[in-house]
């Protein structure tokens, strides 16, 4: 297995833990394929890390740190073009400003978004 393709592979049991809501493991399993990316990649999976852990937060019922971490994930996300990744990054902003809003008015939040990705597209 190539680089490449552990980076790849990395990327993807992020995501779908994610999509589990094991937001902590998959908050680790994408640091790690963070640490090894290059420059243009890096903001990127640093906002899906920040989400991720922002939704681990609101688990535990961390309120602040859940609204701190969307909206700094929502700012490193911001920064790239949708798709990215194989992720609509416009549909997961939309998304991000309704937790955003819900949790900021203390108002019932929506279901954790899932991340729709389209692995094709990063071949």
């Amino acid at each position: 297995m190539t680089d490449s393709d552990a980076h790849a592979a990395a990327y993807r049991h992020g995501i779908d833990l994610f999509n589990q809501e094991k937001f902590f493991d998959a908050h680790e399993v994408l640091e790690d394929v963070w640490r090894d990316a290059p420059e243009p990649e890096r903001k990127f999976l640093q906002g899906l890390i920040q989400v991720a852990v922002a939704f681990h937060h609101h688990t535990r019922g961390n309120v602040v740190g859940c609204l701190s971490l969307l909206n700094r994930g929502g700012r490193n996300l911001s920064l790239y073009d949708s798709p990215h990744g194989g992720i609509a990054v416009s549909t997961l902003l939309q998304l991000l400003n309704e937790w955003k809003d819900a949790v900021a008015s203390d108002h019932r939040v929506p279901p954790f978004p899932k991340l729709q990705v389209d692995f094709s597209s990063l071949q």
